[in-house]
């Protein structure tokens, strides 16, 4: 500055105005370069930082993602056991042949087991509800997003629909059935089992007359096709989440 306050004293002295005037004009465009820089700098900072933040959100959303489909593998070999069972138990029905595969048609028992799927959502919901989320609005990313999280919602659904049924017709044979040698076959172990004085017979004729309910049979068809329509849902979600994972990748590389 004191260079610049040189030269101009220089040429006042030396009655140069329009030398002046064009140092004078000279001397505020460069003020102005150096002010649009530094505007600019600040600005490449705001967005990195912006960049950074949202950076944060979508790796917690990856790796919630990926808990998902490490539990949706469990769940999925878990059903697909039970589906296997219960169309065991089914045909074993449909052939009148209930007695001769009585081991299946109480093991599908499983049937009445109520568990859900749980995903791991409060990643993307706090991306929801936070000023980065406009960042990734109309993307690809978005749109995947949108379609993983709308299918969770889907195999809630399915799962509560499933669930709220078994629970009822649990309740309804609760009131009709004595269930005490059932569970106590179902819970107690096999060494403790054993010093009971009950006959082997009196097991058998219970778990015969039990899985002659109506309500048992009922649930035991359902899981039959309901249990394969939530492994579907498990596989488009598994995909799904897979493209939201590489897409999470790709965004946060650029």
């Amino acid at each position: 500055m004191k260079i610049f306050r040189k030269v101009r004293f220089q040429l006042i002295e030396k009655g140069k105005t329009s030398n002046y005037l064009k140092y004078a004009i000279g001397e505020i465009l460069l003020v102005v370069i150096g002010i649009l820089i530094a505007l600019q700098i600040n600005n490449w900072n705001e967005v990195k930082k912006e960049n950074q933040i949202l950076n944060e959100y979508l790796l917690k959303i990856r790796s919630h993602t990926q808990e998902d489909l490490r539990e949706l593998d469990t769940i999925s070999v878990s059903r697909k056991q039970f589906a296997d069972l219960c169309k065991k138990a089914r045909m074993a029905m449909l052939t009148k042949k209930e007695g001769e595969n009585l081991y299946v048609m109480m093991a599908s028992g499983i049937a009445f087991a109520d568990f859900y799927f749980k995903a791991k959502t409060d990643g993307y919901e706090s991306l929801k509800n936070s000023g980065s989320f406009g960042k990734i609005n109309n993307t690809v990313l978005d749109s995947l997003l949108i379609q993983y999280h709308g299918l969770i919602e889907g195999i809630a659904e399915n799962e509560k629909s499933y669930n709220d049924y078994i629970l009822t017709q649990e309740a309804h044979i609760s009131t009709q059935f004595d269930r005490t040698l059932v569970l106590a076959s179902a819970f107690i172990p096999q060494d403790s089992l054993s010093k009971i004085a009950i006959p082997q017979s009196e097991y058998i004729d219970t778990f015969k007359a039990y899985s002659a309910l109506p309500a048992y049979r009922n649930v035991i068809n359902l899981a039959a096709f309901q249990f394969d329509m939530m492994i579907d849902q498990y596989e488009q979600l598994k995909e799904t989440g897979k493209a939201v994972i590489h897409e999470i990748e790709a965004f946060t590389a650029q």
